[in-house]
């Protein structure tokens, strides 16, 4: 019979090892977004209202938050496999939470748990497919990485929406099917061979954010146009629901997936398109893309058009992930090597309050003011930011840097 050593040696390695993380990638981001479709089922049998559906929708930033700030490096001292399973299991309780509801109550403890483990699988899962990745092949795999990613972003409301209005029990068999959905993906995991190996004194002391004063000029503007992103990417996963239901008059919870689909497959199109493009273009080329989008959406709401609403996920969506590509690559590539997952997860915690604090006031706004009022505002600001970012990033082209300032 072999020995530990040996079954370690047997697990997989390579492209196929990289391709079932990035499985176990998807099914833990899909997780995240489940609930999206289910928000108006939930209003209804709670009694909340739109202020409580986007704290709902924001607690799982906290959780993500919390994840990168004291566990995100705990990877590289115990190991990668050891912090993906720990980030399933987290996926696992948040579906029990939301299978056992008896208040609005269990939806935030849901929520929370749901950004933990999508803290953790964040940043681990994308270096463990890089890790597992043949040599040569790193470039190629972050973007392997970032699609799945989004590829599971998108498809959990598109799954929901459609077991919502096809399938019984609707705000239950969601999470029955996450559930095995993670039990598989512990098994792809359990497959795979560890990359790193665990520290001799592992070092689990919360990590320090900063950014030094050389990578501030990318810094601010690739965090600027990311925040913008990323409150787009809130607003979709958190709020379409009632645009489409209130404002359009489109009730079909699959609708919504396909919508929040359509803007994570966007997304991962525009971070496909960037990466073949300098960054001096992709990244105001996103910033534009950002302006466009929020236009059409704002455009949409007064009017009531479905077609001008759909058209800017899509929009917005290519923008999202071209300015976050391109941030990634610019901050990466300023960064002082022994810094770069501090400034890293910096950059990331800054997106997280992008995705939180936006649909916040947006959820504040509609109840104060009217969905209408509150998207359009909300459009119109998220498009000052990224232009923001573009007057920044045009002006920063024909400005020298001037060492330590």
């Amino acid at each position: 019979m072999p020995g530990p050593a040996a079954t370690a040696r047997e697990r997989l390695g390579g492209w196929p090892a990289a391709a079932l993380v990035g499985a176990a990638f998807s099914v833990a981001m899909l997780g995240t977004t489940l609930p999206t479709p289910l928000y108006p089922t939930y209003a209804r049998e709670f009694h909340f209202g739109e202020l409580t559906t986007t704290v709902v929708f924001a607690v799982y930033a906290v959780g993500v938050i919390a994840s990168l700030v004291l566990v995100g490096h705990w990877s590289d001292q115990l190991g990668r496999r050891p912090m993906l399973l720990a980030g399933l299991g987290l996926s696992a309780l948040s579906a029990a939470a939301f299978l056992v509801p008896g208040g609005v109550g269990w939806l935030y403890v849901g929520r929370l748990l749901s950004g933990l483990s999508a803290g953790i699988f964040t940043g681990t899962a994308t270096a463990t497919v890089v890790d597992l990745a043949p040599a040569g092949s790193r470039g190629r795999a972050s973007l392997v990485a970032a699609a799945v990613n989004m590829l599971g972003l998108g498809a959990g409301p598109l799954l929901a929406g459609i077991l919502v209005q096809w399938a019984p029990a609707p705000t239950r068999l969601v999470f029955v099917v996450d559930l095995v959905l993670v039990g598989l993906a512990v098994v792809t995991v359990l497959l795979v061979r560890e990359p790193v190996g665990r520290a001799a004194r592992p070092e689990l002391a919360p990590r320090r954010l900063q950014v030094p004063a050389e990578v501030r000029p990318i810094f601010v503007r690739a965090a600027i146009a990311g925040f913008a992103g990323f409150a787009v990417t809130g607003l979709f996963t958190s709020v379409s629901p009632a645009f489409l239901g209130d404002l359009l008059h489109r009730r079909s919870p699959a609708l919504v997936g396909v919508v929040v689909v359509i803007a994570f497959l966007a997304s991962v199109l525009g971070q496909l398109v960037s990466a073949r493009l300098p960054l001096d273009r992709s990244l105001p080329g996103g910033c534009v893309l950002l302006i466009v989008g929020m236009a059409l959406v704002a455009s949409s709401l007064p009017t009531r058009s479905l077609l001008l609403f759909v058209a800017g996920a899509a929009v917005a969506g290519l923008g999202q992930g071209a300015t976050l590509r391109a941030g990634l690559a610019g901050i990466s590539a300023d960064s002082p090597e022994e810094l770069r997952g501090a400034v890293t997860s910096t950059f990331f915690v800054v997106l997280y309050v992008g995705i939180a604090l936006p649909v916040i006031g947006e959820g504040a706004l509609a109840t104060a003011a009217g969905l209408v009022t509150a998207g359009v505002v909300f459009s119109v600001l998220v498009a000052v930011l990224a232009a923001v970012a573009l007057v920044l990033l045009v002006r920063g082209r024909h400005t020298p840097v001037i060492p330590g300032a």
